[in-house]
């Protein structure tokens, strides 16, 4: 099967095992917003028994590959159960970041594998079963930690708007730089903007995103007063042995980095 980047190309792997083969289109540390069919892409699509993509107009390039392709097998949506909530009038399509949204995804990864290889239903079903437990413990946990953090201190500024599912589940306020997509920079209204949003809130602190532009973010940073948090894992995985190379250690991630800042003392900050 082939997913169209790689958080959901770890969740396949986690529910499928060995029962499956998964290639993601978009790898760790791609970004699916800019992301440009190659040639070899339309290979592997044409290969492949199931494509997985994530929907909610996340995957803009995903029917034209299908047609290069001649891709004629079944498309999952992964999100497909999940209501989206809306920015600027469209479907943010980040709803892996709740991990209630997330456990839609592996119930719907686990119904189509089963379909895609009934000898091995029973194996996948246990797999995502306990794929569910480890995330669910996983949740558990990280809201132990924040409970840690009074609310009001639980605010920050992102570099990329992608990350309301994370802050709708767990009670935080993160502001975004620019739009949910990284295809376009900030204007200088939209800069003017976040610095009296960081006045009116008394916040300071920025996290950059993974597939985000460094100098974009030291812009932002060196133009609004901002002072860097760390870096947020948002649509794509780091590579092999990174922070956040499974779904799983990239919300700890995420969430860890987020508390960490708060935490720690202003005087003591970079």
């Amino acid at each position: 099967m082939v997913a169209s980047f790689s958080i959901l190309a770890d969740m396949a792997r986690e529910v499928g095992g060995d029962a499956v083969e998964v290639s993601s289109l978009v790898g760790p540390g791609g970004d699916a917003h800019v992301y440009e069919p190659t040639p070899a892409a339309v290979r592997q699509l044409a290969g492949a028994q199931l494509v997985v993509v994530n929907g909610l107009r996340f995957e803009g390039w995903l029917d034209r590959l299908v047609i290069a392709s001649g891709y004629r097998g079944p498309v999952l949506v992964a999100s497909q159960g999940i209501q989206p909530r809306q920015m600027f009038g469209w479907p943010d399509p980040h709803a892996w970041h709740d991990p209630a949204h997330a456990r839609q995804y592996i119930e719907n990864l686990r119904v189509a594998l089963g379909r895609l290889v009934p000898a091995q239903a029973a194996a996948i079903d246990r797999r995502a079963a306990a794929y569910t437990l480890r995330l669910q413990a996983l949740d558990q946990r990280l809201r132990a930690r924040l409970a840690e953090v009074p609310a009001p201190q639980r605010r920050a500024i992102t570099s990329h708007d992608a990350f309301g599912y994370l802050a709708a589940a767990y009670g935080l306020r993160l502001t975004g730089a620019q739009g949910w997509t990284t295809a376009a920079e900030p204007s200088a209204a939209d800069l003017a903007k976040l610095m009296r949003q960081m006045k009116a809130e008394q916040t300071r602190t920025l996290f950059l995103e993974n597939t985000g532009s460094p100098r974009l973010a030291q812009r932002i940073a060196q133009d609004t007063g901002a002072v860097l948090g760390g870096t947020l894992y948002a649509d794509a995985l780091s590579p092999p042995g990174g922070p956040a190379d499974t779904y799983l250690r990239l919300l700890e991630h995420n969430l860890s980095t987020l508390i960490a800042a708060w935490l720690t003392p202003p005087a003591l900050r970079p």
